[in-house]
């Protein structure tokens, strides 16, 4: 559901439908409206924001609504996650069902995705008054929270459904590798919310030259410091994010070679290859989303892409945990002069 989220919320952005709904009622905000009459009232809430007067000017209730649904479903799905994890996290409590050690944690997921609802009004505020558009900078701190969000509780799963392996391997060899991958990867991601952000993928529309070399020639804009050149120019973001996503694919590839010549678990292998395979893919995805101008269908694949590779790296750290003999004998029993998982 949290993936599905972040894809409803890229073709959210791409459709220019995330300012559609000038309010936020948590509550009462689950039902669009019903009548003509409150069709009326919402889009001409519309209206008063700078969006609908420079950008949409004169378009149809038809068309607004087109922009409303997009929101709306936005924001009905963000409140149905909240629902189908606080639900079952309630039974599941009061059924003492929930390792003491594990609550803590599940509450402060539930609390996040709280946080994640009030982060995203406070992006959606910041276009409704003196831009045509959300701050990059918000947008970029909802799509970061979300993407915490998605690692955690995949994370939080996986250490219950896969259990630690038995035999000794050379999987801690490549784990410090692989962890400054997954944040090189998390640093890619989050250039990539500042590509969105500025429509940053509409300029320089080729590959993998931009302009008449590898740097465009407007890298630098007058007027802006070199940090704030990074987030606000877009030739410059779509520059950076080419970039790390160009030393993000060799790491990973670096990795997963690496791998081939150690001494790993059967599922590190498949995992380390699945990261490999799908870095790949991203690569692929990411240039066509460029050379054929930010098509909507590319362009949500590209960022559920980005979410599969993110997954796909989750899971291969997971893989290479050491034996559980080696963090905590406890968890298990000799028998036969072989050692056997408790769990």
């Amino acid at each position: 559901m949290i993936l599905a989220m972040v894809v409803i919320g890229g073709i959210t952005r791409l459709t220019e439908s995330g300012l559609s709904i000038t309010e936020w009622r948590p509550l009462t905000g689950v039902v669009p409206p019903l009548s003509e009459a409150q069709w009326q009232h919402s889009f001409k809430l519309y209206k008063q924001i700078p969006e609908y007067r420079l950008i949409h000017a004169g378009m149809s209730l038809a068309d607004y609504k087109v922009l409303y649904w997009w929101e709306f479903v936005h924001r009905l799905w963000g409140r149905l996650i909240g629902i189908a994890f606080a639900v079952p996290l309630a039974i599941f409590f009061l059924r003492k069902r929930i390792p003491p050690g594990l609550l803590p944690w599940l509450c402060l997921l539930l609390v996040l995705g709280g946080l994640q609802g009030v982060l995203g009004w406070y992006m959606v505020s910041s276009g409704l008054s003196q831009r045509t558009d959300v701050s990059q900078y918000r947008l970029a701190a909802h799509f970061g929270l979300g993407i915490l969000l998605f690692a955690a509780v995949l994370w939080t799963a996986l250490r219950q459904v896969r259990p630690a392996p038995v035999a000794a391997h050379d999987g801690g060899r490549l784990r410090p590798w692989l962890l400054g991958t997954l944040m090189l990867l998390g640093v890619t991601m989050m250039a990539g919310a500042f590509v969105a952000g500025l429509d940053a993928g509409l300029v320089y529309n080729s590959f993998p030259w931009m302009g008449e070399g590898l740097v465009p020639p407007d890298y630098a804009a007058d007027g802006l410091s070199f940090w704030i050149n990074a987030f606000e120019n877009p030739p410059a973001a779509q520059f950076h994010h080419r970039l790390l996503a160009m030393a993000t694919l060799s790491s990973v590839l670096v990795l997963w070679w690496s791998g081939r010549r150690l001494h790993l678990p059967k599922m590190a292998r498949i995992a380390l290859g699945a990261f490999a395979l799908t870095a790949l893919g991203q690569v692929v995805l990411g240039v066509l989303t460029l050379l054929l101008v930010v098509p909507i269908p590319v362009a949500a694949l590209h960022q559920a892409g980005a979410m599969l590779l993110l997954s796909m790296g989750l899971w291969a750290l997971l893989e290479l945990r050491q034996p559980a003999t080696e963090r905590d004998p406890s968890l298990l029993s000799r028998s036969g002069g072989e050692v056997t998982s408790l769990r």
